[in-house]
């Protein structure tokens, strides 16, 4: 049985990663209907603000096997949602299909729900199981849950360094460490964030683009710091008609580019909690890509105010350089990416 709704459950954390890029702010949730081991109905999270997860698997069921959703049993990656928001709350979903048990990977920890999903099911004579995978399906659901309950976004760092350890040339000219495959996989972490990040050097040197040109999907918020207006109006992120984000100190000027926002505040201690906070409260980015530069990274770094690190190392050596930024965690995970190796580290703190 426990093989079982682990495997049941893996399926609705497959089925989940296929809303990634789509549902932030909301939680990436996949569901699994399972009559007598026979999936008969399965669904995802497809769109923020559309259809949960568990009403897109019960609307899969075959005519022919409808009348089996009251002995069948119901398998989800998150805790079902028990309040009105964008759609109705699918506890009365599963209420109103008599479906007579629910097994769930990890908790909602939105204030809201946080366990009372389950107590609403278990009062009603569901029976409820959860903790199955549970540290997959919190890591699957962190993005959400760092959000609700830290109100700011979930801090993804990206930065590349050469095999002897360095970051950047000390003359602060573009260099590329990684192969053209890393590239196209960070053009996915790009499509799968709300927004990308970068510093006013990173701007100047590298005038990139920020936007997602080598895989599927959309392209991310642009937000670029640029405390004293110093950015020059050609660059690609103040010029190519993309929205973007300058955080400044200075007052913003009479904007004629309907795409360029800005948001002005104190380049002060606080500097990195604030801008994640009002960043959280006022756009409602629940995942944020940072891209560099040095400075950025480890300024994030030292305000233990970031999630996850993701780190190419490239065959390429220099000489000499910027340090690849120190990040105080373990590497949980590598992976050879081409020629290039992915280390992925997790901030636990």
């Amino acid at each position: 049985m426990e093989k079982e709704q682990k495997n049941f459950i893996k399926r609705c954390f497959d089925l989940a990663r296929m809303g990634a890029g789509s549902v932030s702010p909301n939680p990436m949730v996949g569901a699994v209907l399972v009559h007598s081991g026979r999936i008969i109905g399965e669904g995802f999270h497809q769109r923020y603000g559309g259809a949960h997860a568990e009403v897109n698997a019960l609307a899969s069921v075959l005519p022919a096997d409808r009348e089996l959703i009251p002995y069948s049993t119901l398998y989800v990656s998150l805790e079902p949602c028990c309040i009105f928001g964008k759609t109705p709350p699918c506890t009365n979903l599963i209420l109103q299909e008599k479906i007579p048990k629910v097994v769930i990977s990890c908790l909602d920890l939105s204030p809201e729900v946080r366990g009372k999903g389950v107590e609403i099911l278990r009062a009603q004579g569901v029976e409820v199981v959860t903790g199955i995978l549970e540290a997959e399906g919190k890591a699957l659901a962190a993005t959400r849950n760092i959000a609700v309950t830290q109100e700011r976004p979930y801090v993804v760092l990206k930065m590349a360094a050469t095999a002897n350890g360095f970051f950047a040339p000390l003359d602060g000219k573009q260099f590329w460490i990684t192969q053209p495959t890393s590239k196209r996989l960070v053009h996915r972490w790009r499509m799968e964030a709300d927004a990308i990040l970068v510093g006013t050097a990173t701007a100047l040197i590298d005038d990139p683009q920020l936007d997602n040109r080598h895989y599927f999907g959309k392209s991310p918020l642009r937000i670029v710091l640029d405390r004293e207006l110093k950015l020059p109006s050609h660059l690609n992120v103040l010029s190519d008609g993309h929205p973007t984000i300058l955080i400044t100190e200075k007052t913003p000027p009479d904007n004629e580019n309907s795409r360029v926002q800005y948001l002005q505040m104190t380049f002060d201690s606080s500097f990195w909690s604030v801008l994640l906070a009002r960043l959280w409260k006022e756009y409602k980015l629940g995942v944020v890509l940072v891209e560099g530069g040095a400075k950025v990274l480890e300024g994030l770094i030292a305000e233990n105010l970031w999630d996850e690190a993701r780190v190419l190392i490239g065959k390429t050596n220099l000489p000499g350089g910027i340090p690849a930024p120190t990040l105080p965690a373990p590497i949980q995970q590598s992976f050879r990416v081409g020629k290039d190796m992915l280390n992925v580290y997790k901030n636990d703190k």
